[in-house]
């Protein structure tokens, strides 16, 4: 009985997803280009902006990978925090600086950055393809999540393997369907869910099962003491079995996603949708506001070491909703259960989205035959790479916050080429694609031979400082490169001053296929 109510609520509200996003295509003409999709037209209002790009960074990583990770070390997961946070401050100048560097060139992802401004259409290829195997396992951390929630929330009706297909099903069909705008739609209902269920959880679950959060702090103080420093539970530098998750490491990560989180695909898919600069600003503003809610999950996770002890490696992602069906009611169960899976839904939907978006722009477009159906190509990649994430959600599972760091570290290989490249003229196109390939293989090397971190240091790090090195090597030694155009053309800058809309006249001429099927 149980089951069946839980589950129900959960289907009813699914339904309702796919119909919101159907809704938000509404008026916006039939079909649409690929700039319609993978942008939103480029019309997306504060509010929407605001909601879509908290739910791209409040995901089923936050809800459920905090709450894992607080279980398994404590303290280390508050990297979260600290990270989101930074990178929002980063994204003020960062964020309207890629709005109208792509507004003014017609561009609509970092991989039409990166070939604009090297003028090679071959390299945006090459990134798309990098770009894609490093966002893999982050849909496969959606994927994932999302699973475990579906299967939980069924009392085990629904076996891990069949929730987890759903999950790509429910997303893939969506994300097809609706694109960006339907997924900032769909945003707004997961957030008022989100808001309200770990609203209620946070005071909920430490009074049914401590008596009030005295007892509760006070047992963890005294009981888990060591969960509440670096470097966690576990301890060490990582050799003999220790975490490794100490204060360098804490402060390298913190460092690292907080520059990579500005130039994310998906992070600037929220940007480029933007209707304006101001707006980018605005939101940069209060997203910070929304890391409050992650503590909830972080606080649960400690909750339950005491509830449901015993949890190692992947079955830590269950230690939230472990508490939520244990203390809580079918029907309230089915609602945690669609917040959580909307916190899926939402960010693979965009992961999904780019990675089409790019493939779509930048790879399948060299090829003439698909050159006049860029956004058909993109929708077929969406559905092929959601694909692949689900075989490597059966073949190579993992914990949330593992897979959310080797992102995170791959694409932080990105930075020179992307940001850096943007902001120097002199950067050279052999010195960025040296750097990009051994920052690659660095990174690769590190973290599948299992040395990550590296003596408590991010092993995403030290890969950028051996990219940055060879990048800088390779330009300051080499001939600079043969490109006669202006500054104005190359390079980004923040549109302060400037009127919005004087940035929509040269897209119009250079975006056309942007407007074809």
């Amino acid at each position: 009985m149980n089951a069946a109510v839980a589950t129900s609520v959960f289907a009813v509200f699914m339904v309702a997803t796919v119909a919101l996003g159907l809704l938000a295509l509404r008026g916006r003409g039939k079909g649409g280009g690929l700039a319609e999709w993978s942008v939103g037209g480029r019309s997306l209002g504060p509010v929407f902006i605001w909601v879509l790009m908290a739910g791209e960074g409040y995901t089923s990583f936050s809800y459920l990978g905090a709450a894992g990770w607080g279980y398994n070390y404590g303290a280390p997961v508050l990297y979260v925090v600290a990270y989101m946070s930074c990178g929002y401050a980063i994204g003020y100048v960062v964020g309207p600086m890629l709005w109208a560097y792509a507004r003014r060139h017609g561009l609509v992802g970092i991989t039409d950055m990166v070939a604009h401004r090297f003028g090679r259409p071959w390299l945006g290829a090459v990134v798309a393809v990098l770009a894609t195997v490093f966002l893999l396992p982050y849909i496969q951390l959606q994927i994932t999540g999302m699973g475990v929630v579906l299967s939980v929330i069924s009392y085990g009706a629904v076996s891990l393997n069949w929730a987890y297909f759903v999950a790509f099903a429910v997303t893939t069909g969506f994300v097809v369907v609706s694109g960006l705008r339907g997924s900032a739609w769909v945003s707004v209902l997961k957030d008022v869910l989100v808001i309200a269920t770990l609203g209620f959880l946070a005071f909920s679950v430490p009074l049914h099962y401590f008596d009030g959060y005295g007892p509760f702090l006070d047992r963890l103080v005294t009981e888990k003491g060591e969960w509440l420093t670096l470097p966690g539970h576990g301890g060490g530098s990582g050799d003999g079995g220790g975490s490794g998750f100490g204060e360098l490491w804490f402060i390298s990560t913190t460092f690292l996603n907080s520059l990579t989180v500005v130039i994310f695909p998906t992070t600037v898919a929220g940007y480029l949708g933007a209707r304006s600069a101001d707006a980018l600003r605005r939101n940069a503003v209060y997203l910070p506001a929304y890391n409050v809610l992650l503590f909830v999950p972080m606080l649960l996770g400690l909750a339950a070491l005491f509830v449901v002890p015993g949890l190692t490696g992947a079955e830590s992602n269950l230690a939230l909703f472990k508490l939520v069906v244990d203390a809580l009611p079918a029907w309230a169960v089915g609602l945690v259960g669609v917040a959580a899976a909307l916190s899926s839904i939402v960010p693979m939907a965009v992961f999904m989205l780019v990675i089409g978006t790019m493939w779509g722009r930048s790879v399948l477009s060299l090829v003439p035959r698909f050159a006049e159906r860029q956004k058909s190509a993109a929708q077929v990649v969406v559905v092929v790479a959601g694909s692949l994430a689900l075989l490597l959600t059966y073949t190579a599972p993992n914990t949330l916050v593992r897979l959310s760091l080797i992102s995170y570290e791959g694409m932080a290989q990105l930075l020179p080429m992307v940001l850096l490249a943007l902001v120097w003229r002199r950067l050279t196109f052999r010195g960025a694609f040296s750097g990009l390939i051994v920052g690659v293989a660095v990174v690769c090397a590190l973290v599948f031979t299992g040395n990550d971190p590296v003596g408590g240091v991010n092993a995403g790090l030290v890969a950028l400082a051996a990219n940055l090195a060879v990048a800088l090597a390779v330009t300051l030694a080499g001939p600079r490169d043969a490109d006669p155009r202006p500054d104005a053309e190359v390079l980004a800058h923040d549109p302060v001053g400037e009127e919005d809309e004087s940035l929509d006249a040269a897209p119009a001429a250079r975006s056309a296929s942007d407007h074809r099927v």
